[in-house]
């Protein structure tokens, strides 16, 4: 990418001076003055979302000698030659340049001007001019049309086979994603406990297939590492042994350890206890979620919840969970655990920041309550069990999680930074891959990314708008960001990128978020757990939220 800037700079800097010493009469050289595509002038020599039927002019110095033209002006998609027409403009110093055949949607098509093209005196350009061509995409219709209900169960089915079918063979736990191997994940593991039962409950497998990878789960979990309870981020499917996720974080991460626990008493709050098999489940369920030493991870008792612990590094990671960002489940948690709870004080101060994680900023006219626009998965992770209709003293949850959506779309909308496709339709900034590796996208850091998850993960928030985004993602993008478990993990227009990975975390939320806006299934069986009324009474959180 540097190259290709400086690269750019250098022609740039050499057109310049080309231009002025062109007003010399004694020049020997001719000179390419502007250069425009479909009657628009443009700069630079990389051109993104061209229309495949496009006409490219020069305007030079003087005229150019068009059989020379025809020789020296050449355009290539990949190695094949594409042939074009040349004529005059209303100038006859402008050069016409007309493809004969459409190019191909969504393609780079590299343009040569060599430097022996001469003008009609004979004069030489004397300089390559080479050009990137980046054609728009095809947005036609990709797939048959299908009803909205029948597009929503296909989501999720196919998303559904992320965590079934792709699971690690030993485990049965979640890949981190595509390419990782027998590396897995606890946390993105959490959010496939859900998806199955959403597989169970729409019929992708049987009940008993369901039994099935609950149990191969649940027993790797008794004999994986754990800290002081707590699962590390990252495990190896067939060892059961902590894979760090960074240099000292090679212990418990409280985060994930949350989402887990999460996805297991929903599974616990799903199982039927008349069922012996299925009591046998809940009793080891309970078991794991009881062990999890939550008051551990106060680092001697401060009034706040820390993210990591090693059995290496200790407390070295340092990183004190204060504020609102993704993590209200595990302070939720916490305060529920039968075993190892935490009092209101550690989520007053460590939490709530005794009061200063409330804002109420407005952005596009629309009230945030707790702090500034974030990457989408702020308002998916905690939620995807415990329903955002919540109140607590800092906020109403449905409203912050509603209006963090409403913002990010409008940003979309309004495009500050001019992005191809961004709008009311294709919109979503959160964290997830890109076309240099992975980074949080949000409205701060917005760098040309749409991640289909953002969008399709906060359809309880924004039913009709998440909808109109998944039917676009399908239908107009289907044949580049559709595949084996459903839509692939980003894309970026502006830079000719589409992902051809999956995440865990980022498929999760997509099939257990559609189906609680369908019937509140992983919901109501999150908050019927005893537990997490017991910790509402102790944190003063109202639910529902009045």
């Amino acid at each position: 990418m540097k190259k290709a800037l400086y690269f750019t700079l250098f022609i740039n800097i050499l057109l310049i001076g080309c231009s002025d010493s062109d007003t010399s009469s004694e020049n020997q050289n001719f000179t390419l003055l502007k250069t425009y595509i479909n009657g628009s002038e443009v700069t630079g020599s990389v051109f993104r979302n061209i229309p495949v039927n496009s006409v490219i002019e020069f305007e030079f110095s003087e005229p150019v000698d068009i059989i020379s033209a025809q020789k020296h002006i050449t355009l290539f998609k990949g190695s094949d030659q594409i042939n074009l027409t040349f004529t005059t403009g209303a100038s006859s110093n402008i050069l016409q340049i007309e493809p004969q055949t459409s190019l191909a949607f969504f393609t780079r098509h590299d343009l040569a001007i060599a430097a022996e093209l001469t003008s009609i005196k004979g004069k030489k350009l004397n300089l390559f001019m080479p050009y990137r061509l980046f054609t728009e995409l095809d947005l036609s219709d990709k797939f048959p049309s299908i009803s909205e209900e029948e597009l929503l169960t296909k989501v999720q089915q196919q998303t559904f086979k992320y965590f079934y079918d792709f699971a690690q063979a030993n485990s049965g736990m979640a890949r981190e994603r595509n390419t990782s191997g027998d590396l897995v994940t606890s946390g993105g593991s959490g959010f496939g406990l859900m998806a199955l039962i959403v597989g169970i409950e729409r019929g992708f497998i049987t009940r008993e297939q369901g039994l099935t990878r609950f149990e191969k789960i649940i027993s790797f979990l008794e004999t994986a590492d754990r800290f002081h309870g707590a699962w590390a981020h990252w495990m190896n499917g067939n060892t059961g042994d902590v894979i760090p996720f960074s240099a000292k974080d090679n212990g418990g991460d409280l985060v994930e350890t949350s989402f887990l626990v999460q996805g297991l008493i929903t599974v616990r709050q799903y199982l039927n206890p008349n069922v012996a098999r299925e009591q046998n489940l809940i009793n080891r369920i309970n078991e794991l979620w009881e062990d999890v030493e939550w008051s551990w991870y106060r680092k001697n008792n401060e009034n706040v919840l820390y993210w990591h612990w090693s059995p290496n590094f200790g407390w070295e990671m340092n990183f004190p969970m204060y504020g609102y960002f993704e993590q209200q489940i595990t302070y939720i948690l916490a305060a529920a655990s039968p075993t190892y709870s935490i009092p209101k004080i550690v989520y007053t101060n460590g939490y709530g920041r005794n009061g200063a994680i409330v804002k109420n900023n407005f952005h596009y006219g629309i009230q945030l309550p707790l702090e500034s626009p974030a990457p989408l998965f702020w308002v998916h992770y905690s939620y995807l069990g415990m329903h955002p209709n919540i109140k607590d003293e800092y906020a109403n949850y449905w409203t912050q999680n509603k209006n963090a959506t409403l913002i990010n779309r409008a940003y979309c909308i309004a495009n500050p930074k001019n992005y191809p496709l961004y709008g009311a339709n294709c919109w979503g900034l959160t964290s997830s891959d890109n076309q240099n590796g992975y980074a949080a996208h949000y409205p701060g850091n917005d760098l040309g990314v749409i991640s289909p998850t953002a969008a399709l993960s906060s359809m309880p928030y924004t039913p009709q708008e998440s909808i109109n985004a998944m039917k676009f993602f399908y239908y107009k993008l289907g044949d580049k960001l559709w595949g084996e478990y459903g839509f692939y993990d980003a894309f970026n227009i502006s830079a000719g990128w589409f992902a051809n990975s999956y995440l865990a975390i980022d498929q999760g939320p997509i099939i257990v978020m559609i189906e609680n806006h369908r019937t509140g299934l992983l919901w109501n069986l999150f908050m019927s757990a005893p537990e997490i009324q017991t910790a509402f009474t102790k944190l003063n959180i109202t639910y529902p939220a009045p």
